[in-house]
């Protein structure tokens, strides 16, 4: 399988060679970011159509299909239309805390995206604590909403700010401990590492039974924690509008926009590589000739096709289970999940000590 840090690499050998260190790096962190800006953007784009197409679909419709083939340009249009609208300021509303909110939201969920390993040696931030980092960095998003909600000086926009910020975290306790569940298994918290340590089978089939229950509460806690269907009581449109970005236009309302279908790729990605081996292929034990051809499908290939299956089955939950109440969406959490997620914990580490695991 092909190793993207023999490329990378090169460039830095090249840049190296033809400027100071310090031009060289400025270089470098400049490409990174505007690439992954642009496939962040692209990624956007691509679950909005996505889910208007899965959307139709379940609801016996077709969706998008007048603005480009298939309404591919849909979800391009809309973006113009979105970056052209006013930013209409809002009277008695925090100004700064107004314009900080989508800011943090945004930042939240790029810093999230940097973390992910997107293919074999293609990964931007890769530390030997890289989940702690990466749990810590997507729970700033909950402190960008609140703010957004308290900022707007609207009843509506504060219910549903107090709603996600209980909601969200409630179910990152969920998430958490499910990651917590298979970093023992794999012994680190390098996402790096943990990929790496699937090369003989996929942590959701050689992890035994503490890995499906803890693959099976993850998916539920990442649902309720991107405020999707039917978590999606903070944006309830038929009791609070759109919820805390109620009052933001324009550019502000696309940043709230673009972080939720992000964030949903985000999960995705990370069950994908906790579950699911990331950018790993499929190799059995003993079926030499069936592993070396799965090699053959590019790393990248690999991460990407698991990733949107985990982002239509998600889509699926949306549009398939009616919004829950409030009360009921609390008491999954603290009366089922946390208590389950806890216990199963505790047997995963039992699994890892007896070494029964496959």
């Amino acid at each position: 399988m092909f190793d993207f840090s023999i490329v990378t690499n090169w460039i830095d050998t090249l840049l190296r060679g033809a400027m100071p260190q310090w031009a060289a790096l400025a270089i470098e962190f400049v490409l990174i970011g505007a690439l992954l800006l642009l496939l962040y953007a692209v990624i956007a784009l691509i679950l909005i159509y996505m889910e208007r197409r899965v959307c139709g679909a379940f609801q016996c419709r077709l969706g998008p299909n007048r603005v480009g083939p298939y309404g591919v340009i849909q979800s391009v249009a809309d973006m113009l239309k979105m970056l052209i609208k006013e930013i209409i300021g809002i009277d008695k509303s925090d100004r700064f805390l107004f314009f900080l909110a989508p800011f943090i939201v945004i930042m939240a969920s790029f810093l999230a995206f940097s973390c992910l390993p997107f293919g074999n040696g293609l990964q931007v931030l890769d530390f030997n604590v890289g989940i702690f980092f990466l749990l810590a960095v997507s729970a700033m998003g909950v402190l960008g909403i609140l703010l957004a909600g308290w900022a707007s000086n609207n009843k509506f926009s504060l219910i549903g700010a107090m709603r996600s910020g209980a909601q969200m975290i409630s179910y990152e306790l969920s998430i958490g401990i499910s990651m917590l569940t298979i970093v023992m298994l794999a012994g680190t918290m390098q996402l790096s590492g943990i990929v790496e340590a699937q090369n003989d089978g996929w942590f959701l089939f050689k992890g035994h039974i503490p890995a499906v229950i803890a693959f099976i509460i993850y998916l539920i806690a990442a649902n309720a924690e991107t405020n999707r269907g039917p978590f999606d009581l903070p944006e309830a449109e038929s009791e609070l509008t759109a919820g805390y970005h109620t009052e933001y236009s324009g550019l502000q309302f696309g940043f709230f926009y673009l972080a939720e279908y992000l964030n949903l790729f985000i999960v995705a990605a990370i069950a994908s590589t906790m579950f699911l081996g990331g950018w790993m292929p499929l190799h059995i034990s003993g079926l030499d000739g069936f592993n070396a051809i799965m090699d053959y499908i590019p790393s990248v290939v690999w991460f990407f096709g698991k990733t949107f299956v985990m982002i239509f089955v998600l889509m699926w939950f949306k549009w398939t289970f009616p919004r829950l109440r409030v009360d009921q969406i609390l008491a999954l959490e603290w009366k089922y999940l946390l208590p389950i997620g806890l216990f199963n914990l505790i047997l995963m580490a039992l699994v890892v000590i007896f070494g029964i695991h496959f």
